[in-house]
């Protein structure tokens, strides 16, 4: 059974940064497909970034193109997610996820908060 636990948030100032670290242990995540989401208070779950086993196909939702980017290390059984320029709208829970088979995710993190201060 995979566990994927998420780390790497805290409280940060509009226009900074941070590196989001998901972490699996209990299995190797090597070919599955990984994601990050997150979800604000009071809203729905948001799709924010995915990555493809090999990395040779990411994707980005359209409010952290060109500022976050999704990477992986199979090696070390981690996903990242590095954020920039970062917007006190982008204050949420992130959660990693990853799916085994497709695009499908079966597997999903605790989550760890972003709060980024105006």
């Amino acid at each position: 059974q995979v566990h994927l636990i998420e780390s790497g948030g805290g409280l940060v100032q509009a226009g900074g940064s941070l590196r989001l670290s998901c972490a699996a242990s209990g299995g190797s995540i090597s070919t599955y497909h990984m994601a990050w989401f997150r979800q604000a208070p009071g809203k729905e779950q948001e799709f924010v970034a995915a990555i493809s086993w090999s990395s040779n196909s990411i994707y980005y939702s359209d409010s952290v193109k060109d500022r976050f980017t999704i990477s992986r290390d199979n090696a070390k059984n981690t996903v990242y997610l590095r954020m920039n320029s970062l917007k006190p709208e982008d204050t949420a829970i992130y959660y990693c996820a990853g799916a085994e088979y497709g695009e499908v995710y079966d597997y999903w993190g605790q989550g760890t908060q972003v709060t980024v201060s105006s």
